[in-house]
């Protein structure tokens, strides 16, 4: 795993970004398969797409109200 990975998981999880996002960010920045079409959500979708292109900036606008 490189530095950029554990970084952004740490900087996400400290400004309370969605978890469905940080979620699916990790599993596009790891190149795992989708997960199954019942479960997805936006924010999973969103951040599957940002974690393949290896985005580290989009998920600023899915940190939650309450952080």
């Amino acid at each position: 795993m490189d530095k950029t990975y554990y970084e952004t998981i740490s900087t996400m999880e400290k400004m309370n970004v969605d978890r469905e996002y940080r979620l699916g960010w990790m599993g596009g920045y790891l190149e795992n398969p989708m997960r199954e079409e019942q479960r997805l959500t936006e924010a999973y979708e969103a951040g599957y797409a940002d974690g393949q292109k290896r985005d580290t900036k989009g998920f600023e606008k899915w940190v939650s109200a309450a952080a």
